[in-house]
């Protein structure tokens, strides 16, 4: 299958500086992916990041590394084959945090498969000596037993099975004698280089006191530009409200000009309206004697009328005596035309007894 990634992330990058030994040297511009590679036919684990084309971590892990967090989002290993110390800052801390329990649980794979081959080499190591003492005695066995074509036809396939275990086994044994040396070497190395990240690493623990005082010192300037800052936006508010209030006081200034504009031309036509002011007082005066005369006639008018109104009263009152005569009149003459139908009455009632009396006669 090859190498597969396991893991990926992203951060950004650096190494130390290999001069001094101290400064960070940044190995990408922005943050790249970093991934956790797993080699399933050599049973190891890399680290590697690439950006664009460039490959700026190739770190193979070992049982001896050491992932050490140096602040709350940045973290750093040493590797001795690469001669250098890497360093990732991670967008928070939830993300280096999983990177370490990573590192951690990658280490430990690691660890445990350089003991099962270490096993490995030792198994095979005590097997080739084993088999080594067990030969003697077999042949010795076999001469024991019956004649030399008996020899032959019964010894000869087990000789050749032992002969190329036994083979097999000094192979293997060489190969295990050979690695022995190849790890002890690299075992010298690592040692070496164990040595070296040890400096580094308390050079790097200097760096992060000297680092820790200007995070500091940094801190407490954040603080005062974060109080200037606090006080301009202030300034700025002030500023604002000042531009807020001119603009109303402009927009006033407007609607007032406006205003006296018509303020002007009232009195422009209030000035106009003066002009006509002595015709109207002419004409208020001639009104007013014409009033005059229309009060004097008026007063004229109302005599005749109280005038009037006592000749109508007397009339009235004239009228009433007359109703009053007339009724009396009216009555008087009822009764006569009464006492005249009486009168006629009895004149017929005459007429009769005498024209009776004659025919009687």
């Amino acid at each position: 299958m090859g190498e597969q990634p396991i893991y990926t992330t992203r951060a950004h990058v650096f190494q130390i500086d290999p001069s001094t030994k101290k400064n960070w040297v940044p190995a990408s511009r922005q943050s790249v992916t970093v991934s956790y590679f797993y080699d399933s036919s050599r049973n190891s684990y890399r680290i590697i990041s690439v950006d664009g084309t460039k490959v700026i971590i190739n770190s193979t892990i070992t049982p001896n590394m050491t992932f050490t967090k140096t602040s709350q989002k940045f973290g750093q290993w040493a590797d001795s084959r690469a001669n250098t110390v890497f360093g990732l800052g991670f967008a928070s801390e939830q993300l280096l945090s999983k990177f370490a329990e990573k590192f951690q649980e990658v280490k430990d794979a690691a660890k445990l498969a350089r003991d099962k081959s270490q096993e490995k080499g030792e198994t095979l190591s005590n097997h080739s000596q084993e088999s080594g003492r067990e030969t003697p005695s077999t042949n010795q066995a076999s001469s024991i037993n019956g004649t030399d074509d008996e020899k032959i036809s019964i010894v000869t396939p087990e000789a050749a099975v032992l002969k190329s275990e036994n083979e097999r086994l000094k192979t293997a044994v060489e190969q295990s004698n050979t690695n022995a040396k190849k790890w002890e070497t690299e075992l010298q190395t690592l040692r070496e280089n164990n040595a070296r990240l040890v400096d580094a690493l308390q050079e790097s623990s200097a760096n992060v006191e000297s680092w820790k005082k200007q995070l500091s010192v940094c801190k407490e300037e954040s603080d005062t530009l974060r109080q200037k800052i606090a006080d301009l936006e202030a300034q700025c508010n002030e500023a604002n409200q000042e531009k807020q209030k001119n603009a109303q006081l402009s927009i006033r200034v407007q609607e007032l000009e406006a205003e006296l504009q018509d303020k002007e031309q009232e009195l422009e036509n209030l000035r106009k309206q003066a002009e006509i002011i002595p015709q109207l007082m002419a004409e208020c005066e001639s009104i007013g004697t014409k009033l005059q005369a229309a009060e004097t006639k008026n007063k004229e008018l109302e005599g005749r009328i109280s005038g009037l109104q006592t000749d109508i009263d007397d009339s009235r009152q004239k009228q009433g005596n007359m109703k009053g005569e007339l009724k009396k009149f009216m009555d008087i003459l009822d009764g006569k035309i009464d006492e005249l139908h009486e009168f006629r009455q009895g004149l017929s009632k005459l007429d009769d007894q005498g024209f009776l009396c004659d025919e009687k006669r």
